[in-house]
This record gives structure tokens, C-alpha cells and sequence, in this order.
């Protein structure tokens, strides 16, 4: 009999494997699980230097995956004026000119998370905050993350004078006299003023994550898909747990840009596997499309203005050729699409690589909209769905008047967030935040996808409620379902023996609580390894 390393207890412990649904007690040793079941089951794996957790009238459930997040990326993504939320133009335009009355010498007036319906009457431009800003340079991007309104300073600083060829599609906007109007399209536009910015020290990036990832795992989060290996996320991830261990996994996937060469495809290739104790690199993540707010997803039939209507890569056929690159070599794809033939396209490119997509997990990110073929090929082909539907409780409406429906139109509208739709096809579907586009608390994530609205809210109508998940779906999202989509279901995702004994545990049973109590439900702890983090 095993003696463990620790044995933990509390009133419930679902542990989502089927085999051995309910215990009480588990044990745990070199990191993972020894054994599962009750106290008389347990008690022999006691030794005399057997650490006893006793969490009482708790819930543990296995440890809880945010399956995309950025948090490297991100803590550039979020520098500035937090402005979710607020509108209309002229109360961004008071808060901006805010900022810029208390701007430092040198610096920049910068925001995040600026919804785009407070543009749907002057249309997305710059100049508006010329006059709120003076020569302070300003860049706010907007909720999407793909988007930005810079002012006429930060053109300037950033000696972007008309309009600039990518490699992608990528869009410094222009007016009709070939004069940029401060709006940025996709990351490469962005790219030209952000590197004009002040940069941060990597000793404030270091100390600013490190308490992203503190916080995120006091609301229960053992690990996260970090989609993107951004400049100095290696570096970072490796100067913290020279300092100690990191509160929670992180599973690095670099991006390939559209119109990536051979020797970039290679490069990341041959990241594959590196990293630390609880990081490293894996997988990969492409983008096909942009978002339908900002009008450079790929629709099927462009939108209502003529826009949506074409890949980022300017020749698909190179995506797929890509694709192929990592799918032949047995490495793990996702693939942000959005529009309803972004998500065809990938979801065929997946099908034409043949039995080499069985060699890895293979996903594809978001897919807003899709029609009901769409969905049974997901199932078809085995390509697991990583979705947020809190983007579509927080940024549409029910009453379709919010900018992204009224892109769409009612019938491409309807067809959002298919959460339940493709769970009840028998697809994967792995729950994540998309953090800093939304909060990244998965307690609030999970309540939304089963209450179809903003569970802080109650005032809101929900938005597809036919959509909607059971608390069972939801919690599957970010455990046994997360760990599949990604590949690792026999390494997490339940609370099974040999499997890594990563651990959440809650107040109350998130399975029988109401979400709005769910939302509000203590973390009482994690554990990594075995090990708590709290």
C-alpha cells in the first residue's frame, strides 16, 4: 500500500470520472493521484509524515483550466484607462481627457476595452479625441483585441503618414483624401503605433504578472492555455519560478501569423516541449479570421456594410499549408475563427490533412456564428470547440441591437455561441475567457453559460437562452473537457489515480448552488502537484 504525501478530505468531492463519480476522501502522492474514495478506502495509504487537508462541508472538483488566455500578451493589452463599460463617446471622451490632464512627461494616454457601439454614430475615428487629448499620443484599443483608435499625436509618433501595406490583412483606415483616421484593423496596423510606446521594465512586467496569475488562481484557476508565446513570456515564466513555484500551469501556444514563412513555422516547431516546472510550450495558434465588431472576420456573405468578408492570410491556400506543417509533425492546432466560413474553412483543412489530425488534438477558437451543417462536422471530425460565450453575454443584446448582431442581421445572429447545440453533437467543448478581452473568473464565466447573461445582471434578457449549459456542462468546460481539447485528458481534467493531482475547492457544490450563488461561492483552495497554492 502507497503511502502518501498528503491525503485530502471534504463532504464532496465529484471527481468527473465516471469509473468513481463521488468520493470523500483522496490521497495523494509524488504529485498525483493515489487514490480516490472514503475515509476507510483512504486510510491506509496514512503514514506517520502524511500531511491530513481536512476542508470540511467543501466541494473539490478537479483543478480548473482556462482553455485562452493571453497573460503575457495581455499586460500590454491592458496598460491605461479600463473603459469596459462605459459610454456613450462623450463619457470615454471626459474620462480620456482625464488621463491626459494627469499624463507624465514623455508619456501616453492609453486604454482598453472600449466598446464599439459608442462609434455607430460617428463611425470608427481618431481625430474625435484630437481635441480631449492635445499632444498627449493616445491608443485605446478596443474590447475585441484586434482593433484600436489611436489619436492624431500617436500617428505621428509613430510616423504613419497614409496607407501601409502588410503581409496580412491588416488596415491602417484612410479617408477619402488618403489621410489615416486613427483607426487600426488587426495586429500588424497596431503593431506600427505600439512600438512607438514607452516601454515597461521587465521587472515591472515580472512583478504585474505575477499577481495576474496570484489572482487568478485565488478564484480557483490550476491552469490556463495561454494562446500566444509573446516576446519575453519564456523569460518571465523562468525568472518567476527561479523564485519559487508559479501558483498555476501555464501551456504556451506560439501564434503564426498570417503569411508566415518556413523558417518561422520552423522555429516554432522546434519550441515544442520546452519550458519549466509548470510551464511550457505547446501547440500552436493561427488566426484565420479577425472579429465580426470590427468587420474583418470571414463570413460566408459579408455583412450589412460590406465588410466580414475575407480571411487575415491573403491566400488561404497558405494557411492550409501551414496547418499541414504542424498537424504532419503530431502537433497540437488551434485556430482562431470566428465567422461562419473561417470556421468551414479551417474545419476542411483540418479534413483534408487526413488521419494525421489524429496524431494531436486539434481545435478551432471562439466560432461566433455557424450555421447547422457546421456543427455536425465538428463531430465528424473530432475537432474540439474552445469557446466564451461571456462575449456574447456581454457584448450582444437580445433585442439584437448591439453592433455585432446588427452586422450579422437576425438569421446569422441566432446562430451564436452554439454551446449546447455542439455539447448535445457529441463535440468537446472547453470553456475559457479569452482574458483581458473578459474577466477571467470562472465562476462568473460558468454562471454565464448557464444563465445566458451577465450573472451580475438580472435585469438583462438572455441572449439565446436555448443555448444555455447545465452546471454539469459548465464545470466540464473547464475540467474534463478542457483537458481533452488540448490533448491531456489522460494528464488532468478528472480526479483520477495517476493522474496529476491538481485540485479547486469551493465553498458550495457548484453543481447544486444556483449560478447567481455559484458566481458569489468562496474558493476556499487550490492545490498544483499535490501541493496548495493558498
Amino acid at each position: 500500500m502507497t503511502t502518501a504525501d498528503a491525503i485530502v478530505f471534504a463532504k464532496t468531492i465529484h471527481t468527473l470520472d465516471p469509473d468513481k463519480p463521488a468520493a470523500t476522501a483522496l490521497a495523494i502522492k509524488g504529485g498525483r493521484i493515489a487514490a480516490v474514495g472514503d475515509f476507510p478506502e483512504i486510510q491506509p495509504h496514512r503514514g506517520t509524515s502524511t500531511v491530513i487537508h481536512d476542508y470540511g462541508d467543501a466541494t473539490i472538483v478537479p483543478g480548473l483550466n482556462d482553455s485562452h488566455t493571453h497573460v503575457v500578451f495581455g499586460l500590454d493589452l491592458v496598460r491605461g484607462i479600463q473603459l469596459t463599460d462605459i459610454g456613450p463617446l462623450a463619457e470615454v471622451q471626459r474620462v480620456v481627457a482625464g488621463a491626459a490632464s494627469t499624463a507624465e512627461k514623455g508619456g501616453w494616454v492609453t486604454g482598453w476595452g472600449l466598446d464599439p457601439n459608442n462609434f455607430t454614430n460617428t463611425g470608427f475615428n481618431g481625430r474625435l479625441f484630437d481635441e480631449f487629448t492635445g499632444d498627449w499620443p493616445m491608443f485605446l484599443r478596443m474590447r475585441d483585441g484586434h482593433s484600436a483608435i489611436v489619436n492624431s499625436a500617436a500617428l505621428a509618433a509613430a510616423g504613419i503618414t497614409g496607407a501601409v501595406d502588410f503581409p496580412d490583412e491588416s488596415v491602417v483606415e484612410v479617408d477619402d483624401d488618403g489621410v489615416p483616421t486613427g483607426y487600426l484593423v488587426e495586429f500588424s496596423a497596431m503593431d506600427l503605433v505600439t512600438k512607438a510606446m514607452p516601454k515597461e521594465t521587465f521587472e515591472v512586467r515580472a512583478e504585474r504578472l505575477a499577481a495576474l496569475l496570484r489572482a487568478m488562481a485565488a478564484v480557483g484557476i490550476t491552469s490556463t492555455h495561454v494562446m500566444d508565446f509573446a516576446d519575453g513570456s519564456g523569460e518571465l515564466a523562468a525568472h518567476l519560478e527561479s523564485n519559487g513555484e508559479l501558483p498555476l500551469r501555464l501551456r504556451f501556444s506560439p501564434m503564426i501569423n498570417a503569411g508566415a514563412s518556413m523558417a518561422e513555422l520552423e522555429e516554432a516547431a522546434a519550441l515544442q516541449g520546452t519550458g519549466g516546472r509548470r510551464w511550457r510550450v505547446e501547440g500552436v495558434k493561427f488566426f484565420i479570421d479577425g472579429t465580426i465588431d470590427n468587420g474583418s472576420a470571414w463570413l460566408e456573405k459579408p455583412d450589412i456594410y460590406g465588410e466580414n468578408r475575407e480571411s487575415v492570410w491573403t491566400d488561404p491556400e497558405d494557411f492550409q499549408k501551414a496547418l499541414r506543417f504542424f498537424v504532419e509533425r503530431g502537433i497540437p492546432t488551434a485556430t482562431h475563427a470566428i465567422g461562419d466560413q473561417g470556421v468551414r474553412y479551417v474545419l476542411e483543412a483540418l479534413e483534408a490533412a487526413g488521419d494525421a489530425r489524429h496524431l494531436a488534438a486539434h481545435r478551432i477558437e471562439h466560432i461566433e456564428t455557424i450555421p447547422d451543417d457546421l456543427v455536425e462536422r465538428f463531430s465528424e471530425l473530432g475537432v474540439a470547440a474552445s469557446m466564451q460565450p461571456v462575449h456574447g453575454t456581454h457584448h450582444t443584446r437580445a433585442d439584437r441591437t448591439d453592433n455585432w448582431s446588427v452586422r450579422l442581421g437576425e438569421e446569422r445572429a441566432s446562430r451564436g455561441w452554439r454551446c449546447r447545440d455542439l455539447r448535445e453533437a457529441g463535440v468537446i467543448v472547453a470553456l475559457g475567457s479569452d482574458w483581458p478581452i473578459t474577466p477571467f473568473d470562472p465562476r462568473a464565466m460558468m454562471a454565464d453559460s448557464i444563465l445566458r447573461r451577465p450573472v451580475e445582471r438580472p435585469d438583462v434578457v438572455p441572449v439565446q437562452p436555448e443555448q444555455a449549459l447545465t452546471s454539469l456542462m459548465a464545470l466540464e468546460g473547464y475540467t474534463t473537457h478542457a483537458a481533452a481539447a488540448a490533448g491531456l485528458g489522460s494528464e488532468m481534467g478528472s480526479i483520477s489515480v495517476g493522474k496529476l493531482a491538481d485540485l479547486t475547492i469551493f465553498e458550495h457544490d457548484p453543481l447544486m448552488v444556483a449560478p447567481e450563488k455559484l458566481a458569489r461561492t468562496s474558493v476556499v483552495g487550490t492545490f498544483v502537484g499535490g501541493v496548495p497554492t493558498q
